[in-house]
């Protein structure tokens, strides 16, 4: 049973949806290893919840990976993920297309790959990833993003194939608009906030803890393979969204 679970692993646990993973983990009565580059955003985390942090990049995957030399983890969450920049694709820098495939696709396959020969020896274990309608549907200025997160869902797809008989369930969560620091860098000006968030009604980073959690929940023989969440405001298709006025 999923009860069975004791160690956990969260990447991007400093802010947003991962920082909210984390103490629904805990409340679990799971170890949560939190993997964060801010080194006072992780000791205040591990403070609030008990968390054992790991400051690294989470493209630093050997890193990780010695943090965790020996420890037999049960479920990986694969948050971390970035949006540097909305642009046009013919006007974006090619530094930030390696960027943004390095962190949001190259990274989760680097530390499944790490974690999984241990879970399938074991025949225990949860890869949850933390997916985006921008893989699943075309947005305006995201091409790169959105082919990182494409190619991360291609992969939970490939990788239950190869799991098969294993007992190690493969979850990917999709959020449309959810109220993070994730468009910071992207949006100039400081402006995300007043452009995406005031006076909508977006998804919080608790809503997405709560799935996840049941998803975990849920018997070892049942696996969530894909579960899509947008605010009641926000369709899909080119990201339409309207504010909400109040009856």
């Amino acid at each position: 049973m999923s009860d069975a679970y004791r160690v956990a692993v969260v990447t991007g646990a400093t802010s947003g949806i991962g920082k909210a993973i984390v103490p629904m983990l805990r409340a679990r009565g799971l170890t949560v290893y939190a993997v964060g580059r801010n080194e006072a955003q992780l000791a205040a985390l591990a403070a609030a919840t008990g968390a054992i942090p790991i400051q690294a990049d989470v493209r630093d995957t050997a890193q990780i990976a010695e943090a965790l030399n020996g420890v037999e983890v049960d479920i990986l969450v694969n948050n971390a993920g970035i949006l540097s920049t909305r642009a046009a694709f013919q006007e974006i820098d090619p530094a930030e297309i390696d960027a943004m495939i390095d962190v949001n696709l190259k990274a989760p396959l680097h530390l499944t790959r790490i974690m999984l020969p241990g879970m399938v020896a074991r025949r225990r274990g949860h890869l949850i990833y933390i997916g985006s309608s921008g893989g699943q549907a075309p947005y305006p200025s995201m091409g790169a993003y959105g082919a990182s997160k494409a190619g991360l869902s291609l992969f939970c797809d490939n990788l239950r194939c190869d799991l098969l008989g294993t007992s190690v369930r493969v979850s990917e969560i999709v959020p449309g608009r959810v109220q993070t620091d994730l468009y910071r860098t992207s949006i100039a000006d400081n402006q995300a906030q007043a452009l995406l968030y005031d006076g909508y009604r977006p998804i919080q980073p608790e809503h997405i803890a709560r799935i996840v959690n049941d998803v975990i929940d849920l018997p070892v023989y049942v696996d969530v393979a894909r579960v899509e969440v947008f605010p009641t405001d926000q369709a899909t298709g080119g990201g339409t969204m309207v504010k909400f006025e109040a009856q």
